[in-house]
C-alpha cells in the first residue's frame, strides 16, 4: 500500500524523536507570523528577513518544510529537534553575507500533513503554505525566479508533493530523507533537484528516494542525489554539511539552464 507509508512515517518520527531543547536564538531571529484566510483558518510561520533588506533589491526565498516532530501550532516547534539544522545553515551570518535571502517555516498542525502524493487534492496545510507565499511575495521584494523549497523527512515529503502540483514555481528543491510519487516524475525533468537519504534509514527506507531518482533519470530529469552509508534517518546532517549545497542552490534560477556550481 502506498499512500501509509506517509502516515506511518510520520507517527513513527514523532514517537521516536522525542522533543529536544529549541535554540533561543532562532526563535529571536526568526519573527512569529500567522497566515490567516478568514476568521476561522490560519497557518503559524516563521521569517527570517536579510540584515540589510532593501526593498529596491529582489531576494531569494526559502521555504522549509519541517519534519514531524516540529508538527503542533505553537509557532516554536519547526525548529524542534533536527529542524534546526537547515535553519541555522540558512541564517548563519557567514553564509548570508554570501547568499542573503528571506527563509519562511511554516508549522504543520498535528492533525494534518504537508504531502498527498497519492490524493487529487493537496492539503489544507500546503494550500495555505501556498497562501502564505504569495502574501509574502506581495509585501516584500522576493525574486519569483528564486525561490527554494527544503523538507526534511514529513517535510520531504511534501517538498516531492508541491513540486509536483507546482512544477514552474520554484528554483530548486531538496527533498530528504523522504519519499515521493514516482508517477509525477515526468514533471520535475526540468527542475533541479538534488536529493538526500540514509541508506540505514529505519524510519524511511532509502528505496523510496532511489525510486524517484530512478524514475525522474528514466523520464529525462538530471538530478542530484546523495546517499550516506551507514546513516539513519538524520541524513539531513550530513546534507548541510555539504560544501557544495548552498552554492549549487543559489545558483539556480526559474527557467535558467541547471547549474553545476562548485565551491572555489
Amino acid at each position: 500500500m502506498r499512500v501509509p507509508i506517509f502516515f506511518a512515517c510520520f507517527a513513527v518520527a514523532c514517537t521516536l524523536q522525542g522533543a529536544d531543547s529549541i535554540d533561543q536564538n532562532l526563535l529571536k531571529i526568526f519573527e512569529a507570523r500567522v497566515y490567516r484566510e478568514g476568521p476561522a483558518k490560519s497557518l503559524p510561520y516563521r521569517l527570517f528577513k536579510p540584515e540589510k533588506y532593501e526593498a529596491a533589491r529582489k531576494y531569494p526565498l526559502v521555504l522549509f518544510l519541517h519534519g514531524a516532530v516540529g508538527a503542533g501550532n505553537d509557532n516554536r516547534l519547526q525548529f524542534n529537534g533536527g529542524n534546526d539544522v537547515p535553519a541555522k545553515a540558512l541564517t548563519a551570518p557567514e553564509n548570508q553575507a554570501k547568499y542573503p535571502c528571506f527563509v519562511v517555516a511554516p508549522q504543520c498542525p498535528v492533525h494534518d500533513r504537508w504531502g498527498s502524493p497519492y490524493q487529487a487534492q493537496p492539503t489544507e496545510t500546503l494550500r495555505m503554505t501556498l497562501g502564505t507565499l504569495t502574501q509574502l511575495q506581495k509585501e516584500f521584494s522576493i525574486d519569483p525566479d528564486r525561490l527554494y523549497v527544503i523538507g526534511l523527512s514529513a517535510g520531504g515529503h511534501g517538498v516531492w508533493d508541491l513540486i509536483s502540483r507546482q512544477p514552474r514555481m520554484f528554483a530548486a528543491a531538496v527533498p530528504i530523507c523522504a519519499a515521493g510519487n514516482p508517477d509525477k516524475a515526468s514533471l520535475l525533468v526540468h527542475l533541479p533537484i538534488w536529493c538526500f537519504h540514509g541508506d540505514a534509514d529505519p524510519l524511511v527506507d532509502v528505496k523510496y528516494a532511489r525510486q524517484m531518482i530512478a524514475a525522474l533519470k528514466k523520464a529525462g530529469g538530471t538530478p542530484k542525489y546523495t546517499e550516506y552509508p551507514g546513516v539513519g534517518h538524520n541524513s539531513y546532517v550530513s546534507a548541510f554539511k555539504e560544501p557544495d549545497l548552498l552554492p549549487w542552490l543559489f545558483e539556480q534560477k526559474r527557467g535558467a539552464p541547471q547549474s553545476t556550481a562548485q565551491v572555489k
